[in-house]
């Protein structure tokens, strides 16, 4: 797609400066909004990036508008409106034939309802979310998971890449979402199985760090135990990128969309339930690799800081 086409991104948060700052960068000049003025503030001064002064006017800008949201409910809002809140929504300034390329992590449900939604007034909608965290978005270097039409894909293929190093087609609409959640279960259970191991270790006896890295020599290895339990877990930064938070709710999207396949998931259940745990007990805000305090408090058993 050329660098002349108008495009417009919704979020401005983590993830969603760092992507907009990568797409004007490569020539793309972002109409952008965010309801938190200061997120608007931090981009001000960057060349090429346009601020607007509410979503119907990036609306009325954009031939694409990417939205890098919450969840998929606020999507919504976003996009169609909220009948009991502000008028101010991206219908009312789009155009025939617009795409709106939702980002965020949201309910492949939901999304393909948004869709149907939407194409009764000839917008088109595309699924695109993305795994990497704060640093693959600040790095430009995403993996990138679309569903939707593969025409429409193609189109926006250029966009994608200014933010990414891989787009993979997941296939039709809500392919995206499902995968994205399906990925961060996976990624969840590794890194619950390697706080619980290294846990066990050194109640034995063993040196976390150690068995830690005998298991990055071993069929065990993992991305948690490559680039998570040192880095974030024993040194005490609990610094990864991605809330906590955000983590139990694509779990939850996850197990939704296996139960409403008629799927039973045992390790996907038990999974859910200590994510769920753990966004109760600890404080809000807190990163995903948090999780072990919750472990070690269950275990009372505190992992050696590494010196």
């Amino acid at each position: 797609m050329s660098s002349k086409l108008r495009l417009g991104f919704v979020g401005l948060g983590m993830m969603g400066h760092p992507m907009v700052r990568h797409l004007a960068a490569k020539g793309f000049a972002p109409t952008v909004y965010d309801i938190d003025s200061a997120a608007m503030t931090r981009l001000a001064g960057i060349e090429g990036v346009h601020p607007a002064a509410s979503l119907a006017d990036l609306a009325a800008k954009s031939d694409v508008v990417i939205t890098m949201l919450p969840d998929g409910r606020v999507v919504r809002r976003v996009a169609l409106g909220d009948p009991q809140g502000s008028n101010d929504h991206l219908l009312a300034g789009l155009g025939a034939g617009a795409v709106i390329v939702d980002m965020s992590s949201s309910d492949p449900f939901g999304t393909r309802d948004l869709g149907a939604d939407l194409a009764r007034y000839n917008i088109r909608l595309l699924d695109a979310p993305v795994s990497g965290g704060v640093k693959g978005a600040e790095a430009a270097t995403l993996a990138i998971m679309a569903g939707g039409d593969a025409a429409t894909l193609d189109r926006c293929r250029d966009v994608l890449l200014a933010m990414g190093k891989a787009v993979h087609h997941a296939g039709p609409l809500g392919a995206g979402h499902a995968a994205k959640a399906l990925n961060n279960y996976v990624s969840a259970a590794g890194l619950l199985a390697a706080v619980e191991a290294v846990i066990a270790g050194q109640r034995f006896g063993l040196d976390p760090a150690g068995l830690i890295d005998i298991i990055n020599a071993s069929t065990g290895r993992n991305n948690s135990t490559e680039s998570k339990v040192r880095q974030q877990i024993l040194s005490r930064d609990f610094a990864g990128g991605f809330a906590l938070s955000l983590m139990a709710k694509d779990l939850r999207t996850a197990l939704g969309l296996a139960r409403q396949s008629g799927l039973k998931l045992p390790l996907a259940e038990a999974c859910v339930a200590v994510w769920n745990q753990a966004d109760d007990a600890l404080e809000p805000g807190v990163d995903h690799t948090a999780i072990a305090r919750l472990l070690e408090g269950i275990n009372g058993e505190v992992l050696r800081q590494l010196t």
